[in-house]
C-alpha cells in the first residue's frame, strides 16, 4: 500500500514524488506500448472514445433501433429468398413484423422509425413468383 499523503505536502508534489519513485524502481519499464506512439492521437476529441474502443475490441456494434430494424428487414428478405417453403417464409415474416411493431412501440431515442410491418400475403406472392421465374 502506498503511504498516506503528508498534510504539509500538496497533492501535486506528493503525486509527482510517487511517480518519480516508481520510475526509479523500474515499475514503468515493461508496460505494453512502451516506445510506441499513442494511437488515435490525431483524431478529434470524443468523450465516448473508450466505449467505442471497447465495442470494437469485443466485436460488438450498436445501431439505433430505427436503423437496426431496417437492417433486419434486409436480412429477413434475404432469408425469405432462400427459404425452402411457404411456412418458413411466413414464420420469418411474422417474426420480423413482431420485431418491427416492438421497435415502433418502444423506440424513444435516436431517429424515428418509419418501417411498417410487411404484408405477409404480398411477400409470399412475391416469393412464389420468384420460384416460377
Amino acid at each position: 500500500m502506498t503511504e498516506r499523503k503528508p498534510a504539509d505536502v500538496s497533492w501535486e508534489q506528493w503525486t509527482d514524488r510517487q511517480i518519480r519513485d516508481a520510475e526509479a524502481r523500474g515499475l514503468f519499464d515493461d508496460l505494453p506500448g512502451t516506445g510506441k506512439p499513442l494511437s488515435d492521437l490525431d483524431r478529434p476529441h470524443d468523450d465516448l472514445w473508450w466505449v467505442k474502443k471497447k465495442l470494437k475490441d469485443e466485436g460488438v456494434s450498436f445501431l439505433p433501433p430505427a436503423i437496426a430494424i431496417r437492417r433486419e428487414v434486409e436480412i429477413t428478405r434475404e432469408a425469405v429468398a432462400a427459404a425452402p417453403d411457404e411456412d418458413a417464409v411466413r414464420r420469418l415474416l411474422t417474426n420480423l413484423n413482431e420485431r418491427i411493431r416492438e421497435v415502433n412501440r418502444n423506440t424513444i431515442s435516436g431517429p424515428p422509425t418509419t418501417v411498417m410491418p410487411l404484408d405477409i400475403d404480398d411477400e409470399v406472392r412475391k416469393w412464389r413468383s420468384r420460384d416460377e421465374n
